[in-house]
Order: structure tokens, then sequence, then C-alpha cells
């Protein structure tokens, strides 16, 4: 088989694993590498030029796939934290139209009542024939005092029932007013979940092309690392190891620690019973699928994870979203510089240069230079080496 016929081959094939186990192949389009054949493996092992050029060629194909997954994967979390944040503008509308309705209901109900006093007063003022009180007087002289009395009365009476009308038209317009600031939420509320849905699109769509790629890659990546055992007299499985080892260092390699930043303010130690507590629920997560949204029971997303985890432990640290955290970190004064770092801290990766800026993944700080992370689509709940690329200069922690 020649190489244009195998590489549409293997692109076929590829496409069919990834729509068999779910995905969908969106995003960058990547071709198929056009690796060499069996033959030319067995040929090249004949010529220690050509070995050394074959398994050079070969390693790059499997850095090169992996380079790609990797930018899936961040797209991927990056979508996965916006849809987060619409989702919370959401939440957060909803909860404002179910107090407005609330509201809007009570004032109704007190306009209703006031509107109902006012009109059994008037009607007891027309049967009591309050309007002859000059005509009664003028009649009757002789009971002047208690003509002038009832005047007095009736005098109350009407300033009592002015009051009346008055609280009535206010609650009235009360209750209006509420019900224009009720359409103009609910306007508002339908206006985020567009968006939110929008947003939810775009995450799963960015999430299946991150998976379709990872199980093209399994499938090419099966044939190389064969081909390299043969080449180099190992197993595919070492091979396998070895590549995946020099792409772990090469991620590290992509950014250094980021330059000590200042200190904002003191921040006591972690509370370490409340950390341990923490660590004993996110560790017994390990394994568990990566799912956009996912909070549990067996199913994360980077700031699902943690938010439970510090819950277990009784502490608030934010909403479902990385930014959010980071966000209510600040507000409590619980930033670190990361040359402070203590297990339990949060730690937030960021593509913006703002201290305020959107935050697309947390993890948390393990010690010992590791980190525990819901990361991706493609992988599971993990612990694994800190990856210093895009690592926002200020950890946080919630235990202090």
């Amino acid at each position: 088989m020649n190489r244009l016929k195998r590489t549409r081959w293997i692109l076929a094939a590829a496409t069919t694993v990834a729509l068999i186990t779910g995905g969908t192949v969106l995003g960058p389009a990547w071709g198929a590498p056009d690796f060499p054949s069996w033959s030319e493996v067995q040929a090249a092992k004949r010529n220690v030029a050509k070995k050394r050029a074959v398994i050079a060629e070969l390693q790059a194909y499997i850095a090169d796939l992996s380079v790609q997954a990797d930018k899936l994967n961040k797209i991927a979390l990056i979508k996965g934290e916006a849809y987060n944040q619409a989702k919370e503008l959401v939440d957060a509308m909803a909860a404002k139209v179910d107090t407005l309705q609330g509201q809007v209901d009570a004032a109704r109900s007190q306009a209703k009542q006031a509107q109902t006093q006012l009109g059994r007063l008037a009607a007891q003022m027309y049967r009591n024939g309050s309007g002859n009180t000059s005509l009664n007087l003028f009649l009757n002289a002789g009971k002047a005092d208690d003509l002038l009395y009832q005047l007095g009365a009736q005098d109350k009476v009407a300033q009592q029932t002015d009051t009346i009308y008055q609280r009535s038209v206010q609650r009235q317009k009360y209750a209006q007013s509420l019900t224009d600031e009720l359409a103009v939420a609910k306007e508002q509320l339908a206006a985020r979940a567009k968006v939110a849905k929008q947003t939810l699109t775009e995450a799963q769509n960015a999430s299946n092309a991150a998976q379709a790629k990872v199980a093209e890659n399994e499938q090419l990546n099966k044939t190389f690392y064969a081909q390299l055992a043969s080449l180099q007299n190992t197993s595919a499985d070492l091979e396998r190891q070895r590549a995946e080892g020099l792409a772990a260092i090469k991620r590290q390699e992509e950014g250094n620690a980021p330059d000590v930043a200042p200190e904002l303010y003191s921040v006591g130690d972690a509370n370490a019973g409340k950390v341990s507590t923490m660590f004993n629920f996110a560790r017994a997560q390990l394994g568990e699928r990566y799912v956009l949204g996912g909070i549990g029971a067996s199913v994360w997303d980077c700031s699902g994870i943690t938010k439970a985890a510090y819950a277990a432990a009784g502490i608030f640290i934010g909403t479902h979203s990385a930014t959010n955290q980071f966000n209510t970190m600040a507000a409590q004064r619980r930033l670190v510089p990361l040359n402070q770092l203590q297990p339990g801290d949060l730690m937030w990766y960021t593509q913006s240069s703002s201290f305020n800026g959107d935050k697309y993944h947390v993890v948390i700080f393990v010690g010992g230079g590791l980190m525990l992370e819901a990361p991706n689509p493609s992988a599971v709940v993990r612990i694994v080496p800190i990856r210093w690329g895009e690592l926002a200069p200020y950890a946080g922690r919630p235990s202090a």
C-alpha cells in the first residue's frame, strides 16, 4: 500500500473510531501522518543511517500528535470555563426572578387589600349619609353640640379615608413597578440562558473534538510504538512510556515558574486538619472521568472537584467556576505568591496578563512539585507534576 493510500485509510479509520466513541471531529483539521510502512521499517533496520532517520521520523510524529491533542484539550478547558461562568449568570438571574416574583405577588396582595378596604369605607359612608351634616345642623339647632361632634368625627373619617386612598394608590404603583422590573429580569434571564446554551454547545463541541483527537492518536500511536519497538528491539509499552515521558518534559519546559509576585497581604498557614479532610475527598476521586460541568458523584471538571473537595472540609471557595474561585480567594484576602505554596493551595491557569482576567483551569497543590486536577476530556482525575506554563502568579489558601 503506497503512502497516500495508507494515509487516507488511517484517517478514515481514526474518524470511524472517533464517531464510535461518541466524539465528533471538530476544531483544527490535522491530516493523518504519512508514516513509514512496516516494509520500510524492516528495510531501515539493515542500514544504521536509515534506521536513525525512521526512528526520528516516528518520534516526531508522536510528539506532533501530542501537541495537537494538548491544544484541543486547552481549548476544551477554556470553553468549559466560559460555560461555567455563563451558567453562573443564569443561576443568579433566575434567583433574582424568583425573588421578584415573590415580591410582586406580595405587593399585588397588599394593593388588593387596600383597595378593598377603601371600597368598604366608601360604602359605609354612603350608607350613613355622611354628606348631610350641614343640613342637619341648620334644622336641629338644639343638637348643635352633637352635630359638631359628628362633623369633627367625619373630618377624621375623611382624613383616614384620604390616607387609605393614598396608601392604596402607592401600593398599586409599587406593585406595578415591581411587575415592570420582573418583566425586565425575565428578559435578561432569557438572554443569559440563550448565551449559556450557546457556550454549552461550544464547550461540548470542543470536548468532543479533543476526545476524537485522543482516540485518533491512540490508534496511530499503537502502530508507531510497535514500529519503534521493532527498530530498537524494545517493547511497544516501553516506547509508549518513553514518548509520554518526553511529552511531559516538553510541557514542563514550555513555561517556568512565574517571577516571584509581590506579597499582597499576610496570609496564615493552611489548616492541616481541614487540608487533610479535603485531600481525603479529592484523592478518593482519582481515576474518575472528566465531564464538562461535572461536580460528582463520579464525574468532575476542574472547578467541580476543587469546590466539592473543600466543601467536604466545610470551606466555601466560590461557585462552580475557576475564575469565581480565584475572585473569591482575592475577596477573602487569601492569595499568596507561588514561592509560598503549601499543600492544599489552589493554583490557576490563565491566558490573561490582567490580575482579574479569566482563569481557565484550577488545580490543587499536593506538595513536592505535584498537583491534583480534573484535567480535560482526554484524561481522568490525576496527580501530576506542575505545569508552569500559563500558571497565574498567585495561589489561593482556602483554609487559612
